[in-house]
């Protein structure tokens, strides 16, 4: 009787170690080689699972955007501010789970197509949540906000989401992106990009947020 095969355990590991090694040196810093070498496999055992680079790199882009589908459709349910601020924070969560696409994204996006063109669709997307919130808390009462100031204030949201890990390096290249000041850095960037909304929100609203995020900002 022929065992049942088991699980490819290996391509998983690989991935699993790649996305550690990309988020805590940077892309451009990790090589196929020290991937195998942080393995304990040789290079032609990761060939035969991933034979490029770039391949890795798209693979785990592929389970950033599978996992940030799921929390962009939680945007039709925010109602108010707690809501609002649960939505942006696992936004910035999964952003920090993939931290190196954000810390190298121009760098990768000038490399890779498939990135080029997909993170453009990853940023519509993002768009698009965030008018659904900002509709969310209009229609029940939390937010004023006409369409025409919704948009920018939209697009100005995705920008603080997107590039917030960015600004926190340039802060403190040495300590930004160590795991201990995740919570700390991902709360500044969930209150940065609520802020956003504070001069339109109720003043119950408003009181809110700033108690949502005085434990982030306290520092």
């Amino acid at each position: 009787m022929v065992p049942p095969k088991k699980p490819r355990r290996t391509a998983e590991r690989i991935l699993e170690v790649t996305l550690a090694l990309f988020n805590r040196f940077g892309e451009p810093n990790v090589s196929t080689t020290l991937i195998s070498a942080e393995l304990g496999i040789s290079p032609g055992n990761l060939y035969y699972h991933y034979p490029a680079k770039d391949e890795l790199i798209n693979t785990l882009f592929g389970r950033y955007e599978a996992a940030l589908a799921p929390i962009l459709r939680a945007a039709d349910e925010v109602e108010n501010v707690e809501d609002a601020w649960l939505f942006i924070h696992m936004l910035f969560e999964l952003v920090w789970d993939y931290r190196f696409l954000y810390r190298d994204l121009n760098d990768l996006l000038s490399k890779n197509r498939r990135l080029e063109t997909h993170f453009q669709a990853v940023l519509t997307n993002k768009g698009r949540a965030m008018h659904a919130m900002l509709g969310g808390l209009a229609r029940h009462g939390a937010l004023r906000l006409s369409v025409e100031e919704a948009a920018p204030v939209a697009t100005s949201m995705v920008v603080v989401v997107s590039y917030w890990l960015s600004f926190e390096y340039v802060r403190d290249p040495r300590h930004a992106l160590e795991t201990q000041n995740a919570a700390r850095a991902m709360g500044r960037g969930a209150f940065h990009a609520l802020a956003l909304l504070q001069s339109h929100l109720d003043d119950a609203s408003r009181a809110h947020l700033r108690q949502l995020s005085a434990a982030y900002l306290a520092d």
